[in-house]
């Protein structure tokens, strides 16, 4: 009979600009950044939420990923990351979902592990390198812009956790 080890539970944290900044950008419209009217009176615009980052040799492009639910509580047991460049998320459905981020400069162990509750009004730009969990939508089938890099050379990188880490129903 094997023993297997216990789950490390994590927390879930509300997603805001300062907690998030060692992760990359969170993009948002709200006061807090630089906006300004425009179209004659008719648009605000909330202007350069993230810095997108392509990579030498890269270019930009956009997508949409088609998520489907994840059931809580969740089970994360592997990370991955894109060095070459950043990669941005934008919900286009309104509805919440999760982030599980870890540093960049080493494979991510689960003590290292931060998870953020995004509203359906905010998205995430992981900055090149950094440790995320592919995506997680919570409720159901959610839609998002993703902003990333085409280009020359391999860029993800998977990694199993040594151990696993718990996401509870968040009460």
């Amino acid at each position: 009979m094997t023993t297997q080890t216990p789950l490390t539970p994590l927390t879930i944290e509300p997603l805001t600009r300062e907690a998030f900044a060692p992760f990359g950008d969170v993009i948002e419209a709200d006061d807090a950044v630089r906006h300004f009217t425009i179209n004659e009176g008719n648009t605000e615009r909330y202007h350069d939420l993230a810095h997108i980052d392509p990579g030498e040799g890269g270019r930009a492009i956009v997508s949409i990923f088609r998520g489907q639910p994840r059931d809580l509580p969740f089970t994360v047991t592997m990370m991955e990351r894109h060095p070459k460049a950043s990669q941005a998320f934008v919900p286009l459905s309104g509805r919440p979902y999760l982030v599980v981020v870890a540093p960049r400069d080493t494979a991510p162990s689960v003590d290292d592990l931060r998870v953020f509750l995004c509203t359906g009004a905010q998205g995430v730009n992981y900055a090149r390198g950094v440790w995320h969990h592919p995506l997680l939508a919570l409720d159901s089938v959610s839609d998002f812009l993703i902003i990333d890099r085409a280009g020359p050379g391999e860029n993800c990188d998977v990694v199993t956790l040594d151990q696993a880490g718990l996401i509870p129903v968040p009460v």
